[in-house]
């Protein structure tokens, strides 16, 4: 949630802003605005409530003044409805400072009537004005020195909050703070970039810094300072961005979701690149760490939202290869909820991001319990992976959707390496099976093709065909189960239609109550060749909806002819072994989701209410 940008250096820096926060919609947001220091001192701000394309209207016909310092934000909501005066920057010290902020300041009341009572005003609602009004009388009381300003204020707030600010008496320097919220730092010449996403400044750099818990930043065209909040100098992490600004360009496609979806061949195959040789698994990111997973008797996965169905599905893989148990868990109820753990528990957290609050907070959780941790990540530099003892990268490209869909794929791969990776070490699977499963992964990104290839047209023609539909439901076994889930969700996102999934044996337990004529269920029909009984069971569980009314659409593989007299429609996937459907199974269903909310004339990639990172719990 929210989008932040900074810059110092010889450009101008308004156009920079505003790509930089074009490139980070995809978080989720209500308003935008910049503000800038102009070549005679001045400071200009503008901001507006809705989408970027009304700021950058406003300011086609309202120009800033050029200058090359400044800050640009879009923001969600959170303290105070999303209007002109609740939009970012906040100006306070005589609207010679200009704050923005991602987060939520917990103890931003208290503050605030501190504040008024000493004769300060407030023109929003929000809990940012709070921080940046004390900001302001900070810089006073420091004799004008913004860092300690910062480490003053710093001092003061709870909750979770990242915060940039600029002082039209210091030109040249943007000043930052973090706390369980992103900032990275991107290294230009002459010239440097603050962002929640190094997606804000790529286009211009792909060096980057990574900043860490409870540290202050300070920029300038030509250095870059660090400490933490009690002022000391820390070292930080350099990494370079392993993707162009192209990647995150939508290159023709009508969304980014669609381009995204046939993006996952690649993202499979990428994920697997460079981590097998002659049949064994090689994560270099895991090197050195066998001790740590020869020591575990018990795994726990924490995740949320799509990311759990990943977790859920390598739950089946995890416990058949390593023969360790595996718990799934939202990672929002897990810290709660006073779980036991120790030194020989695992926890592997799941985030596309990296920065998803809810999940960092459970591996904090799990650190101080004394379990070891693992992070399944798609972004570098981000503050998950940093706070684990391990990380395992997906290597997916920049996911701009808000609803994930390569990402996903991606995960269940990563987490299939991380278990066969953990078998190796622990001798639970003979040198065979696990190069037959690393030849069954390498085989996913051809068949996910396939599927693409022969499918597409169809699934998107059929899905505008059920654009009014108001409910869809969706059945799996094993495997198919947390796919099915995953099917269902990704409806709800962004379709906003009525869609749940189900394990398919609880059908008889209550669910086909819901079912009537012309009721549109999905079922993810396991393999006859691998799951005989299994597959008899939901070819079963077929008859009985179709013999309720209900309108039936098989996800089944290649040359399953029994499902034939029951289905209405039939998506074929090609042959894979049970635990590897799942990374096929899903991909129809991605395309279904796409197909009808395009159908209804829905905005794909920003679906209301949602955002890509959810950084407050």
């Amino acid at each position: 949630m929210c989008g932040i940008v900074g810059y110092v250096g010889p450009r101008q820096s308004q156009p920079i802003l505003i790509a930089g926060l074009s490139r980070l919609e995809y978080r989720g947001y209500d308003s935008a605005g910049v503000a800038v220091i102009d070549g005679e001192g001045d400071l200009g701000m503008r901001k507006r409530s809705g989408k970027l394309a009304v700021l950058r209207d406003d300011l086609a016909a309202h120009p800033l003044a050029d200058g090359t310092t400044g800050i640009g934000h879009t923001r969600w909501a959170t303290h105070g409805s999303p209007t002109d005066e609740n939009a970012h920057p906040h100006l306070a010290d005589d609207d010679e400072l200009a704050v923005i902020h991602n987060g939520i300041i917990e103890n931003f009341a208290e503050i605030k009537a501190e504040l008024v009572s000493e004769g300060y005003t407030f023109r929003s609602e929000t809990d940012t004005e709070a921080a940046a009004v004390l900001l302001g009388r900070e810089y006073r009381n420091s004799g004008n020195d913004l860092v300690a300003a910062f480490r003053a204020v710093a001092a003061r707030l709870e909750g979770a909050f990242t915060l940039l600010a600029m002082h039209k008496s210091q030109p040249g320097l943007v000043v930052g703070a973090r706390r369980n919220s992103p900032l990275v730092i991107g290294l230009g010449e002459g010239e440097n970039f603050l962002a929640s996403d190094v997606a804000a400044f790529v286009e211009h750099t792909r060096n980057a810094l990574a900043i860490g818990q409870d540290q202050i930043v300070a920029i300038t065209p030509t250095s870059v300072s660090v400490t933490d909040f009690d002022g000391n100098p820390v070292e930080v992490e350099p990494f370079e961005v392993l993707w162009d600004a192209g990647a995150a360009d939508k290159g023709g496609w009508s969304s980014f979701m669609a381009k995204e979806v046939s993006e996952e061949p690649e993202a499979v195959a990428n994920t697997l690149r460079g981590r097998s040789h002659d049949g064994v698994v090689t994560i270099p990111e895991l090197e050195g760490l066998d001790d740590l997973f020869a020591g575990i008797n018990r795994v726990i996965i924490v995740a949320c939202g799509t990311a759990s169905y990943a977790g859920m599905t390598a739950k089946y893989a995890f416990e058949q290869w390593t023969r360790i148990p595996v718990e799934v868990e939202l990672a929002h109820e897990f810290r709660y909820r006073d779980p036991v753990i120790g030194p020989s528990t695992l926890v592997v957290s799941i985030s596309q991001s990296g920065e998803t609050m809810d999940t960092l907070m459970a591996v904090k959780f799990a650190r101080e319990g004394g379990a070891k941790t693992v992070s399944i990540c798609n972004t570098q530099g981000a503050t998950i992976p940093r706070e684990s003892d391990a990380i395992v990268y997906t290597h997916a490209g920049p996911e701009v959707a808000v609803a994930s869909t390569k990402a996903f794929v991606a995960q269940i791969t990563a987490l299939y390496l991380l278990a066969l990776h953990v078998s190796q070490v622990r001798g639970s699977q003979s040198k065979l099976a696990i190069a037959d499963a690393l030849r069954e992964l390498e085989a996913i990104p051809a068949k996910i093709s396939q599927i693409l290839e022969r499918e597409q047209a169809h699934i998107e023609q059929f899905a505008g065909w059920m654009a009014d539909t108001r409910s869809v439901l969706f059945l799996g076994r094993h495997v198919g189960y947390p796919i099915a889930l995953e099917g269902a969700l990704k409806l709800k996102e962004i379709s906003y239609i009525h869609a749940e999934g189900f394990a398919a044996g609880e059908l008889k337990h209550g669910p086909i109550a819901l079912i009537e004529p012309g009721q549109p269920v999905f079922v993810i029909v396991p393999s006859p060749r691998e799951s005989a009984e299994m597959h008899k069971k939901v070819v079963s569980s077929i008859q009985e909806i179709r013999a309720r009314g209900a309108r039936v659409i098989v996800v089944a593989e290649e040359g399953d002819a029994a499902v034939l007299p029951y289905a209405d429609e039939v998506l074929r996937i090609p042959l894979a072994g049970r635990l590897y459907e799942p990374l096929l199974a899903v991909v129809p269903l991605h395309i279904f989701a796409m197909g009808l909310a395009t159908a209804k004339g829905l905005d794909v990639d920003q679906p209301r209410n949602l955002a890509k990172s959810v950084t407050v719990e």
